[in-house]
């Protein structure tokens, strides 16, 4: 499969820090038999979980934003292979597949676009790329019966997830039309109109092709809630959505109400569970606020909504480790992998 790169066995004990009396998470996740058969090695495998690394920063650049997002990918991987294996959680229902490098379609954009307008037209162009590439994995994974894990890279995966997990589990049987609902905690829709692949505008493509059916974002911040989004959604039986405003600062409901409400709207169907890091306070990304969820309620929203929908593949994005105004921060990665521990434990 173009663009993937496919890890050994050596390629994760590589990174993971071996120590004698311990059992680490790098000891016991699984790798992918043959990548030369890849659609056959991931329904062979014992594994539930597929863990995919999309370190990209082509749609946020094309929503004219700042890069970063492609550095959260490595350092999350560095971590989560260091948890310690035990009766809290194994590792050994995960397989780690490797991760997409777009680094050559970046370059070449760079390379050969000469002003702002036009790179974030190539930027968006290229998507279409990244969109197929992504789509076509997940679509095998969830047609298999495994649950995609996917690390990104920008909130525009959110499309080619929706797309390919809706085709993989009608291609399963598992649904009689390829539409799944979405659940996101997020400080922005990522609703904006479909003028152009970028990231913030994902789950309008794939509501206005078909594969979403039922959508509901906790979170949202209302100072960054664009009127005409706001009166698509309110005009749309089928989308729903909580403001941190309503949350925190009226107080109208608690955050576990919340995030039941969400799992409760969209109920009646496998659903895609993302969470946007930006919507996290102090967390590094092109979106950092200075006034957002704490890792706890992310943490919490996390085990909740696993416990209680069909989850259909976990997306956690727009972190980054270091942005391209040199902003850095080390802790993007652990916070990631407390965040997928949290995840796999809440579903055993």
């Amino acid at each position: 499969m173009q663009y993937l790169r496919v890890y050994t066995k050596q390629d994760i004990l590589s990174r993971t820090h071996i120590r004698k009396f311990e059992t680490k998470l790098g000891e016991q996740v699984l790798t992918i038999a043959d990548a030369r058969s890849l659609t056959s090695s991931i329904e062979k495998t014992t594994a539930e979980y597929i863990l995919i690394g999309v370190p990209e920063d082509v749609g946020a650049r094309a929503n004219g934003s700042q890069g970063g997002s492609s550095t959260a990918w490595l350092p999350f991987l560095d971590c989560f292979l260091n948890i310690q294996s035990n009766d809290f959680f194994t590792g050994d229902n995960i397989l780690v597949l490797g991760h997409f490098d777009f680094s050559e379609v970046q370059r070449l954009i760079e390379a050969n676009a000469h002003d702002g307008q036009e790179k974030q037209e190539a930027y968006r162009h290229a998507l279409h790329t990244i969109d197929e590439a992504v789509e076509d994995l997940v679509k095998v994974i969830t047609a298999s019966g495994k649950i995609p894990i996917v690390i990104g890279g920008g909130h525009n995966n959110s499309y080619p997830l929706i797309k390919g997990s809706a085709k993989g589990l009608y291609k399963a049987g598992l649904i009689p039309l390829a539409q799944i609902n979405c659940v996101n905690l997020d400080a922005h829709t990522d609703f904006r109109p479909a003028e152009g692949r970028h990231s913030g505008n994902g789950f309008r493509y794939a509501e206005e092709d078909g594969y979403l059916q039922k959508y509901c974002v906790l979170g949202v911040h209302e100072n960054y809630l664009q009127q005409n989004v706001w009166l698509d959604i309110v005009n749309n039986p089928f989308i729903d959505l909580i403001t941190y405003e309503d949350i925190f600062i009226l107080e109208k409901r608690n955050f576990i109400q919340a995030v039941a409400h969400a799992t409760s709207f969209t109920e009646d169907g496998y659903i895609g569970l993302e969470l946007d890091l930006d919507s996290i306070q102090n967390t590094l990304s092109a979106g950092m606020t200075p006034s957002g969820l704490t890792p706890l309620n992310a943490r919490q929203y996390l085990t909740l909504a696993a416990t209680d929908s069909k989850v259909a593949y976990l997306h956690i994005c727009e972190g980054a480790a270091t942005l391209d105004d040199g902003r850095n921060d080390p802790m993007t990665g652990k916070l990631i992998s407390y965040l997928v521990s949290d995840f796999v434990k809440a579903r055993e």
